[in-house]
């Protein structure tokens, strides 16, 4: 059996016939403390993925409640390096969740990308999502010692000819971005979700995931009758910025969550 949490992750929920929630926050918002409590609250709230985005200055594919997050994390001190550290913590305090370290490129060519790699594996990390940049050159030089798995986005814009293509260089799982433009939060699901996934299923048989805009239970159980997998990011980041560094916001985001995960897991 695999030793990777993701692919494990999803054959568990698959033999019980469950969908799963990714969960995404900025790692080091509003502090590296903070998402260290986050991470095991939000596991604990039903998450059963959680994606830790690496902040960067110039966040292009963000939003703006995403790029504060971003900024607060920068702010705070939040580095590439010291995000690999909070995940050796995370795993160190016997925190098992599947975790997905979410980055632009600059942070990993500035780190050295294939240090960064076998670092984020030695880590504890189970995937990769390089944000902006192609799949042609996001799947190259992983070292093979390395049990991670390499997340591709799609997009609604992505040509059908190009889906095989691009989900042949995936593992893990695919993320499709539910609409086009950047992160946030949306009011109503695009009419052409369900054809484009629909489609994707037949393309891959990875697990598809559904991201983008996802802020409430409604939304999140219409995504899981469609998908494999249901993403909810900015709606924390924004929670997240609202509560701001307290005391209890670990157990606030994880209330705001569990209804949620209770509409991901029972469509």
């Amino acid at each position: 059996m695999t030793t990777n949490r993701i692919d494990r992750m999803f054959a568990g929920l698959r033999a019980k016939n469950r969908k799963a929630l990714v969960a995404y926050l900025v790692a080091g918002d509003p502090d590296l403390e903070s998402t260290a409590r986050l991470v095991p609250a939000l596991a604990e709230a039903g998450a059963d993925l959680v994606e830790l985005g690496v902040p960067f200055s110039d966040p292009l594919a963000d939003g703006i409640v995403n790029q504060l997050g971003c900024q607060r994390a920068l702010d705070s001190g939040t580095t590439l390096p010291k995000v690999l550290e909070l995940v050796a913590r995370l795993r160190k305090e016997k925190c098992d969740i599947p975790l997905v370290l979410f980055t632009y490129y600059n942070p990993v060519f500035a780190y050295g990308r294939e240090k960064f790699e076998k670092d984020a594996a030695k880590a504890g990390a189970d995937g990769l999502l390089l944000l902006d940049l192609p799949p042609e050159e996001a799947d190259q030089d992983l070292p093979p010692s390395a049990d991670l798995r390499r997340i591709v986005l799609v997009a609604p814009t992505t040509p059908e000819a190009r889906l095989k293509e691009i989900t042949r260089r995936a593992s893990g799982f695919i993320y499709y971005v539910s609409r086009e433009g950047v992160t946030g939060m949306q009011k109503s699901l695009p009419a052409t979700l369900s054809g484009r996934v629909e489609l994707l299923k037949k393309t891959t048989a990875l697990p598809v995931c559904v991201g983008f805009g996802i802020s409430n239970p409604e939304q999140a159980g219409q995504v899981a009758r469609l998908a494999d997998g249901v993403v909810v990011g900015s709606a924390i980041v924004d929670r997240i910025g609202k509560i701001g560094r307290n005391a209890g916001l670990a157990a606030e985001v994880a209330s705001f969550l569990r209804p949620i995960a209770e509409a991901v897991h029972s469509p």
